[in-house]
């Protein structure tokens, strides 16, 4: 498995094309992401051509009404939106003096080639890649890490595409919970996904690549046990860019690695007892005090012994047993209440 932060999720930053083909606000975008606290910077490895083919006309168009890109065709997109290879070096070097784990997805089995004279630490597998089995046995066979999204996908998909990250030689496999869909909304996003991914796949880490907005589903996945979290990121989203509007701003993802890691804190232990560091709150629960003055032989009425705090009389299970009952001695209002106060 991945060699995972204890008792806090394992935060990515995915830069996507956000640079805007600006070399120098790549280097921005990482260095903020640094600053925000995450373990990872992700890049997208290809080009237009490894990706579609120059092609207008049927489904080489982005024709889709609520899409952030309609009206271009995929090679435009992936022109628009790519890292050029010639920056990997530099970026992936500037990242790792900054303290952060980079990597990338690649796209086709070249792609795997160039990251590989890179010595990249692992590989992510897109949701729209993970049915490329030629490109999953490619990556498996570096026995580096796998991080796989499963958007678009039945579960006997992401079922087959593990078998052939295994079959290839790959031994550790995170599988993240996706919704590919831009942005996503809470309501299709399923989180209850993650359990059962859990139980399915128990030996593969279980995380999020998240595409809502804001860090409320990022949050709640931490909940049901994502151990990873994958989130698109920008410097501002006014700047544009191709996943801008769907992508975190600095403040956002500050917040939620600060937020992630308290979610991850408060999972804890099973409790059913009072904890250590509960005891000292022991003496504001409820108790059984003499609420008048008594006298020796009266008898103990609800005028004269009542359940408040503090907490260091008898247990006010015994109140009704009490009540009734005669006073072995005179009893002063304000003394909490023993058994041995009984006749």
């Amino acid at each position: 498995m991945i060699s995972f932060p204890t008792n806090t999720p394992f935060i990515i930053a995915e830069m996507s094309g956000n640079h805007n083909q600006s070399l120098e606000r790549a280097k921005e975008i990482i260095k903020e992401a640094s600053n925000c606290g995450v373990n990872a910077i992700k890049f997208q490895t290809y080009t237009a051509d490894t990706l579609t083919l120059n092609q207008r006309g049927g489904m080489f168009e982005i024709k889709d009404e609520n899409s952030l890109w309609k009206g271009k065709n995929l090679y435009e997109l992936y022109k628009m939106a790519y890292t050029p290879w010639e920056w990997h070096k530099e970026l992936f070097d500037f990242a790792n003096k900054l303290g952060l784990i980079a990597f990338s997805s690649p796209f086709d089995e070249t792609s795997v080639d160039f990251l590989e004279s890179l010595n990249v630490p692992l590989y992510k597998i897109a949701s729209f890649e993970n049915n490329h089995h030629p490109l999953l046995a490619k990556v498996a066979k570096t026995g580096k890490p796998v991080i796989m999204s499963t958007g678009i996908s039945n579960i006997f998909d992401i079922q087959e595409s593990v078998n052939v990250l295994r079959e290839n030689g790959c031994k550790n496999i995170t599988i993240l919970k996706c919704t590919s869909t831009y942005p996503a909304s809470p309501e299709n996003t399923n989180l209850n996904t993650i359990p059962v991914f859990k139980k399915l796949f128990p030996d593969c880490n279980i995380g999020l690549s998240d595409h809502t907005m804001g860090i409320g589903v990022s949050i709640a996945s931490v909940g049901l046990g994502a151990t990873v979290i994958e989130k698109h990121f920008t410097i501002r989203r006014s700047d544009g860019g191709v996943d801008s509007a769907f992508s975190m701003e600095p403040h956002e993802m500050k917040l939620l690695v600060d937020e992630a890691k308290k979610a991850s804190l408060a999972l804890g232990s099973i409790q059913l007892n009072v904890q250590d560091s509960e005891k000292n709150s022991l003496i504001f629960k409820r108790s059984i005090y003499v609420s008048h003055n008594i006298n020796k032989g009266e008898l103990f009425t609800e005028e004269n012994i009542r359940v408040v705090r503090p907490g260091n009389g008898l247990h006010p299970r015994n109140y009704k047993l009490i009540i009734g009952k005669k006073a072995k001695k005179d009893l002063k209002s304000g003394t909490p209440f023993s058994q041995d106060y009984i006749e």
